[in-house]
């Protein structure tokens, strides 16, 4: 029986972790204006080759395995002898996962590094690669403390992880360049910064173990109980939650793989080609945070979902999924439209000079696809499936790959982003098409999406005639830093309250819908 007690701790532990979740994805994407503001295009573009394989580390041991190890330990609540069976089984598959990549890693870096183009990136591969090392403890601990019920060490750690990882990567990076090292070591230093958050996190979990005294449960020996079937579980169930995560950063991958290489091959320098890969790579924050918004309103509706599915309340189901979808249409339009206006000046702003604003506008494009995909992606796996984002993933990066092997050479870094968007929408299609299948529930209402144009046009005019009335004012002065900056942030707040001004007054939600969504209800009263 679902009591509301459970259902009360299930929400909030939920609240807990998406809470988390959002303050690490707005600092993950937020800390990489300042560091290429210090090492510039090139030093951008030498992180950025490199990062992708510690984002693999960050997604296995917080969002596939944890979940997985979680979901046995909560089975096996009232058999301790089996619960730590399945913490010596976790910590075994575990342990063998992070030594095998950590080892792909360092000793294949010579090969990745030739394979990217750029030898010299062979040092912060290795580097990276010990990341990988921490993934049993990350996993097994945080797993255990969410099965029992307890999502704040997770919650806890993740922050602390992203926190210590930011200041030392933005740390290390300003002493090494003031020192005059190369840019390859300042990379160095930043990849380092990040094995410091991992350490950091590690530390927390450890104290929170310490107090629930989960060490020594852990050390047991696995007994002739624990099943074939279990191993398969952690195997299977826990590499297609974490393939549904890392859509992302496996786009990233892929850049990293052949974007430096297809421009050399469509007759770039080697200079000219890191600095471009660098200007692309501005992309990737703006990207995760114009995706922020519209999937941290939406993915608080998931536990909505679960909560609905669990109880066979098929009516408030489906309404959920409806709102969801509405939510991460609204705004993931309104983050897009809005950027596209103001781009040039949101460049300038962040990364000092406007290169590269239509690559940047087109590979922005996919925000809108990207926050449906990341929706639907909560959606299906609070119903159960966890395999349809998994396949949609691996699709989209065998699009993604392929897309760039054919377009860049041809179009440069433009051919990279309508690769990425073409991924995206792919990705989009495919998972929409499965949910109405399997669920029978309409994607979105046309008299919605139409609401919502209607809003993002809105916005597109009056900020269109507030970005001209500004730069006649300012006359000469409007190309300055200073002055991009100003008008960048003004057009945010303009254009933000026209989106939302507009939205409420075609009722494109309801008066029902606002009481779900974060200050929800604040924007109803206010309207009235």
């Amino acid at each position: 029986m679902w009591s509301p007690k459970g259902k009360n701790t299930f929400m909030q532990g939920a609240a807990i972790l998406t809470m988390a979740a959002i303050f690490v994805k707005i600092l993950s994407a937020v800390y990489r204006v300042p560091f290429q503001n210090i090492v510039g295009d090139i030093g951008f573009y030498i992180y950025q080759q490199v990062y992708p394989f510690y984002g693999i580390a960050i997604a296995l041991s917080t969002y596939g395995f944890p979940v997985i190890v979680s979901k046995l330990i909560a089975e096996s609540m009232n058999d301790p002898q089996r619960r730590q069976e399945v913490i010596s089984l976790s910590y075994y598959i575990t342990s063998c996962t992070g030594v095998l990549l950590w080892a792909a890693v360092f000793f294949g870096s010579e090969i990745i590094a030739a394979v990217m183009g750029d030898r010299s990136l062979q040092t912060l591969l290795q580097i990276t690669s010990f990341s990988f090392l921490f993934i049993p403890f990350l996993t097994v601990w945080r797993g255990v403390f969410q099965g029992e019920g307890n999502m704040m060490p997770t919650a806890v750690s993740q922050i602390v992880e992203q926190s210590v990882r930011v200041g030392a990567i933005l740390l290390f990076s300003y002493v090494l360049i003031k020192k005059g090292a190369s840019l390859y070591t300042a990379g160095a230093g930043a990849l380092a910064g990040s094995i410091a958050g991992a350490l950091a996190a590690v530390a927390v979990l450890f104290y929170f173990v310490r107090k629930g005294s989960l060490i020594s449960k852990g050390k047991r020996r696995v007994k002739s109980s624990v099943t074939r079937k279990e191993i398969q579980v952690l195997f299977i169930q826990g590499a297609a939650i974490c393939l549904s995560s890392m859509g992302m950063i496996l786009f990233q991958l892929v850049d990293s793989l052949n974007v430096y290489q297809g421009l050399i091959k469509g007759g770039m320098g080697e200079l000219e080609a890191k600095i471009a890969k660098g200007v692309y790579d501005r992309g990737q924050p703006l990207l995760q945070l114009g995706t922020t918004a519209a999937v941290a309103l939406a993915l608080t509706l998931v536990p909505l979902v679960t909560s609905a599915y669990r109880r066979n309340l098929y009516r408030e189901l489906d309404n959920c999924i409806q709102l969801a979808l509405k939510v991460s249409v609204t705004f993931g339009l309104a983050a897009t439209a809005g950027l596209l206006n103001i781009m040039d000046m949101v460049n300038m702003m962040l990364f000092e000079n406007s290169n590269g604003s239509f690559v940047l506008s087109v590979f922005c494009t996919s925000i809108l696809f990207s926050s449906l995909v990341l929706t639907l992606t909560g959606i299906l796996q609070g119903l159960g499936n966890d395999f349809f984002p998994a396949v949609a993933v691996l699709t989209g990066v065998v699009f993604k790959y392929i897309g760039n092997i054919m377009l860049i050479p041809l179009f440069g870094t433009f051919g990279a982003a309508a690769a990425t968007v073409l991924s995206f929408s792919w990705m989009t299609a495919f998972l929409a098409f499965l949910l109405q299948k399997k669920w029978k529930t309409a994607f979105l209402k046309k008299e919605a999406a139409g609401k919502a144009l209607l809003a993002a046009f809105c916005m597109t005019i009056v900020l269109q005639a507030w970005r001209w009335s500004i730069e006649y004012v300012l006359s000469s002065e409007a190309n300055s830093r200073l002055a991009m900056t100003g008008i960048a942030l003004s057009s945010v707040a303009v254009g933000a309250f026209v989106f939302i001004y507009i939205i409420l007054k075609v009722k494109l939600f309801t008066e029902e819908e606002l009481q779900q969504i974060p200050f929800g209800s604040r924007l109803s009263r206010r309207t009235k």
